[in-house]
């Protein structure tokens, strides 16, 4: 593959998610990962399903989702062969992607101390659950449970009495980004300093790390937030509204916008307790009410067509199937087509990033596992000579 990273060796030694999906966006960007598989079973996120697709109805779609651009090898790590090959590996590579729990990896023998007395200018990203210090540095973290340790929840879901889970996996996902992120940083740092940095992150910081607003509504203004089901907690109207056929999205962020709004749906964007943001927001039920019952005359298609033509910025709320059939999507290069080992040509939700002036890319379907021991091999005896 070619791309801002091609020249970049990534040793991938995480499971399940965050870890995988952090490797998973240096591979889009170029780089060579490998990815370290125990010989029983592999990563645990191949048993993850259903969806099971295949022949044999054996190969997890979740596996797919995290692990395209790789290349899988099986190794044992607790074995004296395993701990040889990964120490010829460190010396050969650029970044080492870890998500065990805490004092883990030091128990396999690899300290960071270890890793950078192989290779100095190795950079590490190591994503845990909680931090890896602290009074709770050591405790197990999975994605549900950081959204309600972190409070995303309590801010998720129909009211404050009701907290829900957001539907992805948002802090694996996130801390996966962040990951990604620090070690493309700490990979321009070793350009200068010729040495690695351990770059850490966690799950409790990924969640912490996008409260924004909600942050400093209670840091600063002494206010904690609740959830407020689909409409935001500052402005108004700007959320999910029922019309004749169904619910559309309708997103107000200044009083321009409003007055377009208001004179699309009949309502006096003047009157008192509707003519500011802060006047909205504190009669935001009536609101609702008022534009809802103006939106039940006509569909969804309607409304959306009115709004676009006003320039209000709204939308429809589609479903998954729904998203991977539209053209802006596919337009975007958010769709890829792989070829499988087993399963042959499929498509796998794409890269988020494009570099003007590099064309489309050829992705590689996520590996089998241990498909590529031969090859890792026999690139690394080359890289040793």
């Amino acid at each position: 593959m070619l791309g801002p990273l091609d020249d970049i060796v990534v040793l991938d030694l995480s499971r399940a998610l965050a870890g995988p999906h952090a490797a998973q966006l240096l591979g889009d960007l170029g780089a060579k990962v490998i990815k370290v598989e125990h010989p029983d079973g592999g990563d645990e996120s191949r048993g993850w399903g259903p969806p099971f697709v295949g022949p044999d109805h054996d190969i997890s779609t979740y596996f797919l989702a995290a692990n395209r651009n790789k290349e899988s090898i099986a190794v044992d790590l607790k074995s004296e062969d395993g701990k040889r090959l990964i120490e010829r590996l460190v010396r050969q590579c650029d970044v080492l992607i870890e998500n065990f729990r805490t004092g883990v990896l030091d128990r396999l023998g690899f300290p960071v101390e270890r890793l950078h007395e192989l290779n100095p200018g190795l950079v590490v990203l190591s994503i845990t659950g909680f931090g890896h210090d602290g009074p709770e540095g050591g405790r197990p973290g999975y994605d549900q449970i950081a959204q309600g340790e972190a409070g995303l929840m309590s801010l998720t879901g129909p009211g404050p009495d009701e907290p829900y889970r957001v539907g992805a996996s948002i802090a694996d996902l996130l801390a996966g980004i962040h990951g990604a992120y620090g070690v493309a940083a700490a990979l321009y740092e070793r350009q200068r300093t010729g040495r690695g940095r351990v770059v850490r992150t966690s799950l409790l910081a990924a969640i912490t790390g996008v409260h924004s607003y909600h942050g400093t509504a209670w840091t600063v203004g002494g206010q904690v937030p609740r959830a407020n089901g689909n409409h935001h907690a500052s402005i108004a109207p700007y959320g999910a509204f029922h019309a004749a056929d169904g619910m559309l999205q309708i997103a107000v962020a200044n009083d321009a916008q409003w007055k377009k709004v208001a004179a699309l749906l009949d309502i006096d964007p003047n009157m008192a307790k509707y003519a500011t943001n802060r006047e909205r927001f504190a009669h935001r039920d009536e609101l609702i009410a008022d534009m809802e019952k103006a939106l039940a005359a006509h569909d969804r298609a309607y409304w959306l067509a009115r709004l676009n033509e006003a320039g209000v910025p709204a939308g429809a709320i589609r479903s998954i199937d729904e998203v991977y059939a539209w053209e802006q999507t596919l337009s975007q290069g958010l769709l890829v087509e792989v070829d499988h080992p087993v399963l042959g040509r499929i498509r796998l939700p794409g890269p988020v990033l494009r570099f003007d002036g590099l064309g489309p890319v050829e992705h590689v379907a996520p590996p089998s596992l241990g498909q590529d021991g031969d090859a890792v091999l026999a690139w690394l005896e080359e890289r040793e000579r």
